[in-house]
């Protein structure tokens, strides 16, 4: 029986999903987002396959054995401020240090930029009595009454979620493993109690603010996601699946719905951490270790940075200002995409974006009741879309819509004609999408001219070829499944999970029993949850690295470690490892000075290997690309601020060796790719675009065997 693996991306105007088969190919199917409950666009998806197969939708999913799914669920409710009423058990004194964070301001000189207002109002953090000194020694014994008095708050206001962070409890659990105990005694578990988070057991990492902030942030968003995955699981029984449902973390690994309802915050970046992965494979079949992913959808654009097949991990993301410490990829996030709105703002510059017109009633030009101009309406005014092919013509297009929203936003507010305002736009979106380059990049001590570009997302062949020369990019990769990209990268994701324990010590005064017994109390946590996830034991890594700084430092550096290094105690390769990585990150090294290093955290990744899908291999049938011509159009060319003839061809004709010189555009059913005159587009034998600058051509064709 043929069996089926699908990944799925919900995004916010589009539901993207990849549809692969045992022999490697596979198929692309895209369905509008349903915002107001995600799982029924997913439906409608699964829906559509199942029709395109001519088998009953019954019939179909039985053959469907994984289904790995992002969502935007959680983040949707951080964003919006709609995610569980929440309560906060905290130490008495602290009530206020979700509000106080860590004392910075985050724009110094700005005197009207108010403070983010916390995910629990004070009235629902409770203080209680009880006190841990540092090293986790009791001062003041915990006081059951103010967690009784607390519960009774809770009650009568109806709260949903709660949330226990004590002072000091990652050295010592006993305080709030008592608090939850009452807890449960009191308000009972199930479905009907209230959602719990244990700082202790959650994070059980020092600072204070990072810590409470990520276990409000769980209880915050954990009702709304366990609601949303029951329902989900409910819908997928209901229609005769039995596969296995997977879930994407925001660290770039899967996990399954019942650990993705007990910890909600790791899906805080769901759908985004797929595409770092996707990038890493995408790129190594070309022989590249580092790359940057790129992904325009319709609503965001995400960018990511790889370096040795290896995306960079933070534990001090945010997430609309709050702050959250759980590892996540370094992903950089705008609101830059085919639905962003152009508009003038009261200096009379035009903008583009953040706000966007999302799916319902979207781009002017869908003609569904979208007033607004934007990006995807200039891209049409331009020539760089069809209107009769859009989505392969299930969408088609108003350019007479999107020509009356430019001119009467932004063409006649700024004195000039709708093809002015459009290649404006254009423009306006293209440079914000390469300060997002910039910030994952430049910011982080990398030349991104030194790195291919994976290109994904809709909307982003159309955008390429102008941020690569706005970044002096000589070289990018656009997959054939770069329209649905992240729901690439969750077939290919391994499950992962984190662990962190606080061991604060100069480094070497470090105990190596204690150091090493650390570990192993990750490592077995780590097996059993890996196990109950049905991962084999031969089938499961762990990665272990420590964060180190100099002494009286803010910042700490993570440094990955052996087995070997845990085991032996050693203590001088773990320091000459961390001095070149500060050096590398800050410019200095301290190392001659012999300033004396502090260990602050040990931490393990627990990686679980999944069966990836394989990628097909076409044969090289020759340059010559006429037998996918389709015909010729006007598009605007930005350097030349011209219309000009170009060539259109049919993308899905495209085979192994071809070759396109710029300026072209090259059409799929899902995305078009914009060539300027700068470039030269070869398809490779995955079925993917090599898009590099024209005198980079004997190079390409022999890094991609394809030498004449």
């Amino acid at each position: 029986m043929t069996e089926y693996k699908i990944g799925i991306d919900v995004g916010g105007t589009f539901t993207d999903f990849l549809l692969t088969f045992q022999d490697g190919t596979s198929e692309i199917y895209k369905v509008l987002s349903t915002p107001e409950d995600p799982s029924l666009g997913l439906l409608n998806g699964l829906s559509e396959m199942a029709e395109a197969h001519n088998v009953p939708l019954r019939e179909f999913i039985k053959k469907v054995t994984t289904i790995v799914h992002g969502t935007t669920v959680t983040t949707n409710a951080v964003l919006t401020r709609k995610g569980a009423k929440t309560g906060l058990l905290t130490t008495k004194g602290l009530r206020d240090a979700l509000e106080m964070r860590r004392g910075i301001r985050e724009k110094q000189y700005d005197n009207r930029y108010t403070n983010v207002q916390p995910l629990v109002p004070r009235y629902l953090r409770y203080p209680v009595e009880e006190r841990l000194d540092y090293k986790g020694d009791i001062i003041t014994e915990l006081k059951d009454r103010d967690v009784l008095d607390a519960l009774q708050l809770f009650k009568k206001e109806d709260v949903q979620a709660i949330a226990v962070c004590f002072m000091n409890s990652f050295a010592n659990e006993t305080h709030e493993s008592r608090a939850a105990e009452i807890i449960k005694q009191e308000l009972g578990l199930g479905d009907a109690s209230p959602y719990l988070t244990i700082s202790s057991v959650f994070l059980p990492s020092i600072r204070f603010y990072d810590r409470v902030s990520t276990t409000v942030l769980n209880s915050y968003v954990g009702p709304i996601l366990s609601r949303y995955l029951r329902s989900l699981v409910c819908k997928l029984e209901d229609i005769g699946f039995d596969g296995v449902l997977l879930l994407m973390q925001s660290n770039g690994g899967i996990v399954s719905p019942k650990i993705a309802i007990d910890r909600a915050a790791v899906t805080l970046l769901s759908g985004p951490a797929a595409g770092p992965v996707a990038g890493i494979e995408y790129a190594s079949v070309q022989g590249y270790e580092d790359c940057i992913t790129i992904d325009m959808g319709g609503t965001s654009f995400d960018a990511a940075l790889i370096k040795d097949k290896t995306p960079l991990v933070t534990t001090e993301g945010e997430i609309d200002r709050l702050r959250i410490a759980l590892p996540m990829l370094g992903i950089v996030t705008i609101g830059a995409g085919g639905g962003s709105l152009g508009w003038v703002d009261e200096g009379g510059l035009l903008r583009m974006g953040p706000q966007s017109a999302g799916s319902n009633p979207g781009p002017a030009c869908y003609d569904l009741g979208g007033e607004l101009p934007t990006c995807t309406d200039a891209d049409l005014i331009l020539g760089y879309l069809d209107k009769d092919f859009f989505a392969g013509g299930k969408i088609p297009l108003s350019f007479e819509k999107a020509e009356k929203a430019i001119k009467e936003k932004i063409a006649d507010p700024l004195s000039m004609d709708v093809e002015q305002a459009a290649a404006g736009m254009y423009r306006v979106i293209n440079v914000n999408m390469a300060t997002g380059v910039h910030e994952v990049s430049v910011k982080r001590g990398h030349d991104p001219r030194e790195f291919p570009l994976i290109v994904a997302g809709g909307a982003g062949p159309v955008h390429a070829c102008m941020i690569g020369l706005e970044l002096e990019i000589p070289v990018m990769i656009i997959p054939k499944e770069s329209s649905i990209f992240c729901a690439a990268g969750m077939l290919i994701s391994d499950l992962k999970h984190n662990f962190v324990r606080t061991y604060s010590t100069h480094l070497k005064e470090m105990e190596k029993q204690k150091f090493k017994t650390l570990f192993l109390d990750m490592e077995d946590e780590a097996n059993r949850l890996l196990k109950s996830e049905r991962i084999p034991e031969n089938a499961i890594q762990h990665i272990y690295s420590v964060d180190l700084r100099y002494v009286k430092q803010y910042h700490e550096v993570n440094v990955e470690i052996t087995s070997k290094d845990i085991e032996d105690g050693n203590i001088e390769r773990i320091a000459n490892q961390f001095h070149p990585e500060h050096n590398r990150l800050y410019g200095y090294s301290l190392e001659e000075q012999g300033t004396p290093i502090e260990l602050i955290n040990l931490r393990l990744l627990s990686v679980g290997k999944t069966v990836k899908p394989k990628f097909s291999e076409e044969e090289f049938v020759g340059t010559d690309p006429s037998n996918a011509f389709k015909k010729k159009r006007d598009v605007y060319l930005p350097l030349e601020e011209t219309f000009v003839e170009v060539p259109v061809y049919d993308g899905h004709k495209m085979m192994c060796g071809n070759r396109v010189e710029g300026p072209a555009v090259i059409e799929q059913v899902n995305t078009t790719t914009f060539v300027t005159p700068e470039y030269n587009v070869l398809c490779d034998k995955y079925g993917s675009y090599t898009v590099y600058l024209k005198e980079k051509e004997k190079e390409i064709q022999k890094k991609l065997g394809m030498s004449s």
